[in-house]
């Protein structure tokens, strides 16, 4: 039977079937691919729900094939990213298809077709609406358990890009970093010396809400500041960043976010991590009921043995000083008592040189390794 393209509209009932073709159909078998929350999905791909929609705009497709669905691809454009690069680019991601030519092409077309009518003359993937986002095709590691915030993929992906002759256009490196029985005294040296000569300090809360009063907006502003020069990076908005603190830092475990301010008490660096939830999602198939709830609690109340980083930021003028050397020594001690043996990087940008040079301290395993593909269209 001939493929069949269908566009999805952004409405929560006709977005659904395109979110749960990868959870149910195409990796309902797989024991590595870990499911999105889909509450979160429809909360993003929703352009009423999405603050990135101010200045995003996105297409959805499905591919069917004997009424079927065989794939899916959304088409992005970042107005803000490409005024920024002075380029015309259009974004694909949440990407995912069957091994099979026939079924890529009209995927891939749809997406070309729809980005060259907006103007655009290259198309670049797989990444989100913005880096908050999941980003970047994994090319090595298909057996490895992603993090949360990793896309997952089988091996015959790259090689469909291959086939379409798409070119790389960034890489991202995960990092397994075995957690230490104590630690490094090289590391706890460095922390006391740049704690004196920088007159810097870790702070720590207890109380979520004087947390998020006092530093809520300072942490995604660092985040902005920080960022600012990376791959494709989109800087938050006022509206985003109100967005993730009303998402994110409710849930997270206080005792897991290290903070570094200034004898100004102004917020200079942070490292927010966070219990796995992979294999939580994996249980609860992306769904809080009728066990999702069950499994997610479990995990960030001590179900695991895993650790994942979710980001770590540091102020410009103070990277290569560090600095990150105070973070770590906050939390090793946090991980020991946990009992983690492992903490998962989530990507980092393969020539982000400040961000690997911090990892000199422990033993670590690069297991995976994912990938920006680019085109002319």
């Amino acid at each position: 039977m001939a493929v069949e393209i269908k566009e999805i509209k952004p409405t929560k009932k006709a977005i659904l079937e395109f979110i749960h073709y990868p959870i149910d159909v195409l990796y309902k078998d797989s024991p590595y691919f870990v499911p999105p929350l889909i509450t979160d999905e429809i909360d993003l791909l929703l352009p009423e729900r999405n603050p990135a929609f101010e200045f995003c705009e996105s297409k959805y497709f499905m591919a069917f094939r004997d009424g079927k669905p065989v794939g899916r691809i959304a088409g992005i454009i970042n107005h803000v990213v490409n005024k920024r690069a002075n380029k015309n680019e259009c974004r694909f991601g949440f990407v995912d298809f069957i091994n099979d030519d026939e079924v890529v092409d009209a995927l891939f077309n749809a997406v070309t077709e729809w980005g060259k009518a907006k103007g655009m003359d290259t198309l670049t993937g797989p990444l989100g609406f913005t880096d908050m986002d999941k980003e970047g095709m994994l090319v090595k590691g298909f057996d490895q358990m992603p993090t949360q915030s990793e896309i997952y993929n089988y091996d015959y992906y790259p090689a469909q890009m291959q086939r379409m002759e798409f070119e790389k256009n960034a890489d991202w490196l995960g990092m397994r970093i075995i957690v230490p029985d104590q630690i490094p005294p090289k590391m706890a040296r460095v922390a006391k010396l740049v704690s004196e000569r920088y007159e810097v300090r870790n702070i720590h809360f207890n109380n979520r809400k004087e947390l998020v009063s006092k530093y809520g907006d300072a942490i995604f502003s660092l985040i902005n500041e920080a960022y600012d020069q990376l791959f494709g990076y989109s800087p938050l908005t006022k509206r985003q960043i109100d967005h993730y603190i009303k998402v994110y830092l409710p849930f997270l475990p206080l005792d897991h976010i290290s903070m570094v301010v200034d004898k100004t008490d102004t917020l200079i660096a942070v490292g927010i991590t966070i219990p796995s939830i992979s294999k939580a999602l994996i249980k609860g198939r992306g769904r809080f009921f009728p066990l999702g709830w069950y499994h997610l609690l479990k995990a960030i109340k001590g179900g695991t043995n895993v650790v994942d980083l979710l980001l770590i930021a540091v102020k410009p003028e103070y990277q290569n000083r560090g600095v990150n050397s105070l973070l770590f020594n906050d939390l090793i001690p946090v991980y020991i008592k946990q009992k983690y043996k492992w903490a998962e990087s989530n990507p980092e940008l393969e020539l982000n040189e400040k961000v690997r040079q911090q990892w000199a301290y422990f033993e670590v395993d690069e297991n995976k390794l994912r990938r920006a593909f680019t085109k002319k269209i």
